[in-house]
């Protein structure tokens, strides 16, 4: 499902135009991105809970010419499924 995608399912299932759907979409991306930044966990009860992850610096090979390569510090984010969304995927 692309952005658009979603943004049309938000926009019938509650009753918004695709404008007012695209706003809420953005609003919600950008509190997520900006607590994740701020190293806060944001969880979602019975969907799931995003988790910033820190990367520590390391050494990481090249699959294309076998090259050990430095790979810096950085900041990611992992995805934990919620109870109830696991029970929706698997019935």
């Amino acid at each position: 499902m692309t952005k658009a995608e979603l943004v049309s399912e938000i926009a019938d299932k509650a009753g918004l135009n695709k404008a007012q759907a695209k706003e809420a979409l953005d609003a919600f991306m950008a509190s997520v991105s900006s607590s994740l930044r701020a190293g806060k966990e944001v969880r979602l009860v019975g969907f799931g809970s995003f988790v910033p992850v820190k990367r520590a610096a390391g050494v990481a090979r090249n699959p294309k010419t076998g090259e050990k390569v430095k790979r810096p510090a950085s900041q990611t984010c992992r995805f934990r499924v919620g109870d109830a969304l696991k029970s929706i995927l698997n019935t």
